[in-house]
Order: structure tokens, then sequence, then C-alpha cells
């Protein structure tokens, strides 16, 4: 089907807010209705991915970060690269402490520091369920041929960037 003829459900409201508010330029709102739209379609595949390990889309993210890093991490790292505040970072430090996932010490030498690293069931886990989560993302992503798959990263890149998503 051509694109002309294809359409999305942010079409439809597109639609609606075109008849009501002849006044707006809605480009704008179509797009980041699509991006909100697409976020959110991509959590429920990866939720649906990470339940059959009975693992929450969190407890990868922070067990993937501590795997890549081949580290242990200060809390604050962690936080900061996982993107939560150090309250719900300790939150689901304990709970994956308390699943033998993790193991958190004291920094020598920083009494206020903590680091968080992995413990031998948390990076076997990681490495288990990070080849499927590739295999999903992939799949995902499928509709895409590869040159637009690399223009859409790099304008989303772009638009990281400019709203100050950088380390």
């Amino acid at each position: 089907m051509s694109d002309a003829v294809t359409r999305d459900a942010v079409d439809e409201f597109m639609g609606q807010w075109a008849a009501q508010r002849t006044d707006l330029d809605l480009d704008a709102m179509g797009t980041i209705g699509r991006v909100l739209r697409l976020s959110r379609l991509v959590n429920t595949r990866l939720k649906e991915y990470f339940a059959q390990y009975d693992m929450e889309t969190w407890e990868f993210d922070v067990l993937a970060t501590l795997r890549r890093s081949d580290r242990p991490l200060t809390a604050k790292a962690l936080a900061s690269s996982v993107m939560i505040g150090s309250a719900a970072l300790t939150n689901r430090v304990d709970r994956l402490l308390a699943h033998g996932l993790v193991t958190r010490d004291s920094v020598p030498g920083d009494r206020r520091s903590l680091h968080i690293a992995l413990t031998d069931a948390g990076r076997d886990l990681v490495d288990r369920v990070v080849e499927g989560h590739v295999q999903n993302q992939i799949q995902i992503l499928s509709a895409l041929e590869g040159t637009d798959r690399d223009e859409l990263t790099r304008m989303l890149r772009t638009l990281l960037i400019s709203l100050g998503d950088t380390r």
C-alpha cells in the first residue's frame, strides 16, 4: 500500500484537530504524537519479551547497564545512566539484591558512596536475556529498510542532542 492510502491512528486525531482549528500548524503535533505512540508500542513489546523471564524492563535496564560497564558503578553513576532519581534507584537495587542479582558495597574511602555490581547470577541472566532482546529489537524495526533505519537513527540522535541528551 502507498503512504497516501495507508493511515495510522495519529492521522485520525490530526484530521479532527485540522477540522476544528484551521489556524494551527499541526505538523509538529503529528510528529510528536507518532513518537509517543511508537514509544508506548515499543515499550509494550519490550515488556512482553522480558515477561518471559519474569523480569521488568527496568530490571533489564539496571542489569544491562552494569553488564556493559563491566565494572561496579556508584549509585549516582548508575542512576544517571538509567535516567532515574536516587530514591527510585535505591528501591530498584533493593529488589535486585533480594533476588541475588546485584551486590551493594561501600566505596573504600567514601562512606557516602556505594558500588553496585552484578553477581554471577545477575551476569548470567543478563547475558541470556540480551540475545533475545537484540532479536526482538530487530523484529520491531523490521518494517524499515537499512537506509531508512539509518536515517531514522540519525534524525533521532539529532533531536536527542538538541534536547540536551548528551554525555
